[in-house]
């Protein structure tokens, strides 16, 4: 790992080191500039816990010992901490202060399976088959305890009425943990929700997601020999074909940001024993959850007639169920803002040169140049109409309260999601000059939103035009608890 370290005479200089070009350190309020300096205080935390959250990177649902570091910190700074939220042990409620307005930020601290890898510019594993922050959720986690912390310095230290809350939120990668809190209501008292998300770029996030419907069909026929009695039995693995089958004929008439995905997780134990159940995971995605209502409707008709064909039962289990991300042009602007004023890190040559490493498998693999081994810019971001092609259970919350974000630079550019390079990037110091500069942005919008009604009032409008005429439906069942394991 290569850094360089910076050194600050006195808070003056400090904050100039922070700011962009010709951005004086005296645009930022004497709460703000008290934030920005106790994440420079606490960075060597903050780095130490992305680096134990990035050992232990402990799968969704399953994250106890990454969970409980966390907690460990919020409550060691005086945090109510409310641990076992909606059912899910790694769940939890970080508060401090009392009164409006209520800001809260997000947590997330899961890896993902079989991500395993040392921080090298080579395919290497730590543990054959272990997990791994390939989202880089290490971070995530330890920039927003950062970004908690600051805040909490700035309205300790200047007597700031109002709330700061942390939200830890399990199971991000399979979109269930947030989508479970928001159904038991515990963001709808917020005035604003906060997040950040690791990237290969520094920019806020203005733009929507997909919907996503996660749902396992299970098949129940009869078992018999294959061979010697094959009649006597009923195949559920047939269905599951025949469902699979059907799905794929149903793709060429759906819209064309609609997206079908499945797995069969369990098809039979041999060959010679007619399968008398058999499960199949599918996600059905769209830009809209109205076009995730109608698409899973038909793919539940698809999966009865199957079982019809198969005079098999069929059985739906609802895993989660989330919502497109509803974009806030208020937010958006404020934290542009903000990353700009504090201005973007600079990375060293020997990142550089690592950064490069990481790309070179990559060049081979797609037959192209990289004209960029880091993106070190900020890019100006307005609300656009383009949603992304990926799905996030922070969506859920923007349907319940202004919801604002940002990506910064902590991986390598142009870097896919969920790639071995991701999971070196992030435990390196490439990704740890990123979870600082989210930190601090992070902190310096919420406490701008404590202190300018103005803005709180125009996120909020903005919000209420946007879902306007917007109903929240879930395919959930009413009490429904989360699953206990992600399969």
């Amino acid at each position: 790992m290569y850094e360089s370290k910076l050194c600050f005479v006195g808070l003056s200089l400090f904050l100039v080191g922070l700011c962009s070009g010709d951005e004086p350190a005296k645009d930022f309020s004497s709460s703000q500039q008290t934030a920005l300096a106790e994440v420079e205080r606490l960075s060597d935390d903050i780095k130490t816990v992305n680096q134990r959250l990035w050992e232990l990177a402990e799968v969704g649902l399953q994250e106890t010992k990454s969970s409980s570091l966390l907690i460990q910190r919020l409550s060691a700074a005086r945090f109510d901490v409310t641990t076992d939220m909606s059912g899910m042990p790694t769940a939890f409620v970080a508060t401090y202060g009392e009164g409006k307005p209520i800001i809260g930020i997000l947590a997330e601290y899961d890896a993902l399976p079989g991500m395993s890898q040392r921080v090298s510019p080579q395919r290497e594993a730590e543990v054959d088959g272990k997990p791994g922050h390939a989202c880089g959720h290490s971070g995530l986690g330890a920039g927003a305890l950062g970004a908690a912390l600051a805040v909490k310095a700035a309205m300790e230290q200047h007597n700031l009425p109002g709330t700061i809350r942390l939200y830890g939120t399990p199971a991000e990668e399979t979109v269930i943990g947030k989508v479970y809190m928001t159904l038991d209501d515990h963001f709808d008292d917020l005035d604003i929700c906060l997040h950040w998300h690791p990237s290969s770029r520094n920019e806020a996030w203005a733009s929507s997601s997909k919907a996503l419907v996660s749902a396992k069909f299970t098949f129940d026929g009869t078992a018999a020999h294959a061979s010697v009695s094959p009649e006597a039995g009923r195949s559920a693995l047939d269905a599951v074909e025949l469902m699979n089958v059907g799905a794929n004929f149903m793709r060429e008439h759906l819209k064309e940001d609609a997206r079908i995905h499945y797995v069969i997780v369990d098809g039979g134990g041999a060959p010679n024993v007619v399968p008398p159940t058999a499960t199949v995971w599918y996600f059905a995605r769209a830009d809209s959850h109205k076009d995730v209502e109608y698409n899973f409707k038909w793919l539940k008709d698809i999966a009865a007639g199957a079982a019809k064909m198969t005079r098999t039962e069929l059985s739906i289990q609802i895993d989660t169920d989330c919502h497109e991300i509803i974009p806030n042009g208020p937010l958006a602007e404020l934290i542009t803002r903000n990353l700009q004023r504090i201005g973007a890190p600079t990375f060293s040559e020997d990142e550089k040169l690592f950064a490069r490493r990481l790309q070179a498998p990559l060049i081979e693999q797609f037959g192209t140049e990289f004209p960029l081994a880091i993106d070190e810019s900020i890019h100006s971001t307005t609300v656009s109409s383009q949603p992304s092609k990926g799905s996030t259970d922070v969506g859920d919350i923007s349907w319940r309260v202004p919801t604002g974000g940002l990506r910064t630079t902590c991986m390598v550019a142009q870097s896919p999601g969920h790639s071995w390079q991701n999971v070196a990037a992030i435990g390196s110091t490439i990704g740890e000059k990123g979870i600082i500069y989210a930190s601090k942005t992070l902190a310096v919008s919420a406490l701008e939103l404590f202190a300018e009604p103005k803005l709180l009032a125009a996120a909020q409008a903005d919000w209420k035009q946007r879902t306007e005429g917007k109903k929240y439906f879930s395919f959930i069942p009413d009490g429904q608890k989360p699953p206990k394991q992600i399969r």
